[in-house]
């Protein structure tokens, strides 16, 4: 990541959301995940596995995840992360709360340029 990053500050409320984002389209890995967020950064975001897992963990104690192990011919022993129905509810739930509020901050922000 090069100082035009974007700060992991700003990135860390919404990881469960980037997460469910990432299963919506498919099941998915650990690993994969990663590589997933990365690629959809263009680079600019690298999720470290800590909080990968500490979220993925989060999530399917909610009830917004479940997981399974792999088979081998999937390359080896590797489990597996799905979004529940209640995933897909919480996913465009907190992505309509997030275009809210950063209409919001938007407007707190850019209201004093001028």
């Amino acid at each position: 990541m090069g100082e035009s990053s974007i700060s992991s500050d700003l990135i860390r409320g919404s990881i469960d959301t980037i997460i469910l984002r990432v299963l919506y389209e498919g099941d998915n890995y650990g690993y994969e995940i990663i590589k997933s967020i990365s690629k959809y950064s263009d680079g600019q975001y690298e999720l470290k596995e800590p909080s990968l897992y500490t979220s993925l963990k989060r999530l399917e104690a909610q009830g917004n995840i479940t997981s399974y192990w792999g088979d081998e011919s999937q390359g080896g022993r590797r489990k597996y992360y799905t979004v529940t129905p209640q995933g897909h509810e919480t996913y465009r739930r907190n992505v309509d709360a997030w275009k809210m509020a950063k209409k919001m901050i938007d407007q707190l922000i850019e209201s004093g340029e001028g």
